[in-house]
């Protein structure tokens, strides 16, 4: 199958290429830059000059393809903000992908971040519906015109030795300028973690498998207690973990504030039973340990 990809040089697609690439797949990677199409071409896929906006060269380029992954959904500030402007300029690339597709029944996998979903009261599942900053609709909506589409939800903690600017690292620089390991409350709410060559898996089980119109959850560990985040990242830097109190959330972990004290435990049951999808790689924790995330920075 000929995949394209767009947010080819992205964290996810570090994963996904390659997974893609080992499964027999050719592949045809979106570029904007002359780095960024060094780092596909690093990757073993042909590179498509351009960006997201540039919807004739994307269309042009899923016409083309037998199917695509679209990760420029999971760029980073967009997951990290909620930056409604972001979301809708993806949502433009994803309806410019569908009129290219339309008919064909080819699969466009999508991503999208589960954190965003809000607490439940119990672990969030591929049933419920996505955030309005990330929508998932228009995706979802391609299975009438004949698009097999899939939204591949990724967990606010993806980790992994490719992880440069995720959660993850943000964390452990905060925790490196301010000289504590912080955590809300109690710390007793959990964020759901994946690793990313797992992740890359699923984005691949889902564009040869996936049935149109379904979402799916790259969900490893459910939901790991922040206190536990806090204190592992307070070990491996030798410094203490602690409460911050609510009026200073803001000064300690910047943007992180509004997040850090959501408790977004997630499942992913009807995945691993639907796709056969089973993580193989390290826990979070264990990643901490393995100490690629505490090499001092440059």
């Amino acid at each position: 199958m000929r995949v394209f990809v767009t947010g080819a040089s992205g964290h996810i697609a570090s994963a996904v290429i390659p997974e893609l690439l080992e499964a027999g797949h050719e592949v045809v990677g979106l570029a904007r830059s002359d780095a960024a199409e060094a780092a596909v071409t690093a990757l073993g896929a042909s590179v498509r000059r351009g960006d997201i906006a540039d919807i004739d060269a994307i269309k042009q380029s899923a016409a083309e393809a037998d199917g695509v992954i679209h990760l420029a959904l999971a760029d980073r500030r967009q997951m990290r903000t909620g930056n409604v402007s972001e979301a809708a300029a993806t949502q433009v690339a994803v309806r410019a992908l569908g009129d290219a597709l339309a008919g064909t029944g080819k699969p466009l996998v999508t991503a999208a971040a589960l954190g965003a979903l809000g607490p439940l009261g119990r672990p969030s599942t591929e049933a419920d519906p996505g955030s309005s900053a990330f929508s998932e609709t228009a995706v979802l909506e391609l299975r009438a015109r004949g698009v097999r589409s899939s939204v591949v939800r990724l967990p606010p903690i993806t980790h992994s030795h490719l992880d440069r600017h995720g959660f993850a690292p943000t964390l452990i620089a905060i925790a490196r300028r301010t000289g504590v390991a912080g955590y809300a409350g109690d710390g007793t709410n959990r964020w759901p973690a994946v690793h990313t060559l797992d992740a890359g898996h699923l984005y691949c089980l889902a564009l040869e498998k996936a049935e149109p119109g379904t979402r799916w959850h790259a969900v490893d560990e459910e939901g790991i207690p922040m206190l536990e985040i806090a204190q592992s990242i307070a070990d491996h830097l030798e410094i203490p973990s602690a409460s911050i109190p609510d009026d200073q959330l803001q000064e300690h972990f910047g943007f992180l504030a509004m997040l850090i004290g959501l408790d977004v435990p997630a499942a992913s049951l009807v995945t691993r039973r639907t796709l056969g999808w089973e993580p193989t790689h390290p826990g979070l924790l264990a990643d901490f340990d393995d100490g690629h995330y505490f090499t001092p920075p440059d």
